[in-house]
C-alpha cells in the first residue's frame, strides 16, 4: 500500500482546485487530480506539484455521470490502493434569471453540484474505510444563503451540497470520517468570469472588512485545516471564508 497520505481534488487543475491541490502536496500528500477538458493545461499543473517531491496522477471523468465517478475511484484504488482525503471542488451552473431557467438548465446544475459530491463521498468511503478514517471537504458558495443575481439554480444547489454535508458528518462519524464545508467570498478565477456581474462582485468583495479580495490561498488553507487533526471536532459546519463581508448589511 502507498505510504504517503492521498487527497482526490476534483475540478483540480486550474482556479480554487489548483490553489488546493498546492496546498495538499506541499504537505507530502500524494495527489490525484480530476478534470474533464484541458489535458494540457492537466498536464502542466502535475508538473508543477510534481516539483514538491510528490506523486501526482490525473483522471479524466465527467463527474456528472455516477459511471464516471465509479471509474474513477476504482482508477484511484489501482494507482494508490488508498484515498485519506476528498476534496469537492468540481463545480458548475447555469447563471439565468428564475424565469428563463429551463428543465436541462436545472438538471445539469443539480446533478453536477449536489449528485456528483453524494455519489462521490459513498465511493470515497469505501477508500477511506481501508486506513481507518479521512476527511470530506465540499466547496460551496454565498448563494447558499444570500440571493445573488441570477444564481437561483446554482444557490439551491449549494443549498442542497451543505445539507449533503451535515447528513454524511453525522452518519460518517463511526467510521472517523470527517466532512465539512468551505463557503467562499467572490475570488477572481476563470470560472468568475462567467458571471455577468463580475466587475461588481469583485468591487464590493474589495470593499470587505478584511480589505481585500479573497484570494484561492485563502480558500486552500482552510480546506487544508479542516482535513487536519487540529479540526477533529469540526463536523458538518460550513466555514465562511470572505474577509467578513456576508457580515455586512447592504
Amino acid at each position: 500500500m502507498n505510504q504517503n497520505k492521498v487527497a482526490l481534488i476534483t475540478g483540480g487543475t486550474r482556479g480554487i482546485g489548483k490553489a488546493i491541490a498546492t496546498k495538499f502536496a506541499k504537505n507530502g500528500y500524494d495527489v490525484v487530480l480530476n478534470f474533464l477538458r484541458s489535458k494540457t493545461n492537466a498536464e502542466k499543473t502535475k508538473e508543477e506539484l510534481e516539483s514538491h517531491g510528490i506523486r501526482v496522477h490525473l483522471v479524466k471523468a465527467n463527474v456528472n455521470d455516477v459511471d464516471n465517478i465509479k471509474d474513477m475511484f476504482r482508477e484511484i484504488d489501482a494507482t494508490f490502493g488508498r484515498l485519506d482525503v476528498f476534496i469537492n471542488n468540481a463545480a458548475s451552473g447555469v447563471l439565468r434569471p428564475l424565469m428563463e431557467l429551463e428543465e436541462s438548465h436545472w438538471d445539469w446544475t443539480q446533478d453536477i453540484n449536489a449528485k456528483a459530491y453524494f455519489f462521490a463521498a459513498q465511493e470515497a468511503v469505501k477508500l477511506m474505510e481501508r486506513v481507518g478514517g479521512g476527511a470530506i471537504v465540499a466547496l460551496s458558495s454565498l448563494g447558499s444563503i444570500r440571493v445573488l443575481p441570477n444564481y437561483v439554480a446554482v444557490g439551491v444547489s449549494k443549498a442542497s451540497l451543505e445539507a449533503i454535508t451535515r447528513y454524511l458528518a453525522v452518519e460518517l462519524a463511526s467510521k472517523n470520517i470527517v466532512v465539512n464545508a468551505v463557503s467562499g467570498g467572490a475570488v477572481d478565477t476563470d470560472a468568475l468570469k462567467h458571471f455577468p456581474n463580475r466587475q461588481e462582485m469583485l468591487e464590493s468583495g474589495a470593499n470587505n472588512p478584511a480589505g481585500r479580495l479573497v484570494e484561492p490561498e485563502d480558500i486552500a488553507n482552510v480546506v487544508y485545516f479542516l482535513c487536519t487533526d487540529n479540526a477533529n471536532m469540526i463536523r458538518g459546519q460550513t466555514i465562511i471564508v470572505d474577509g467578513g463581508l456576508s457580515l455586512l448589511c447592504r
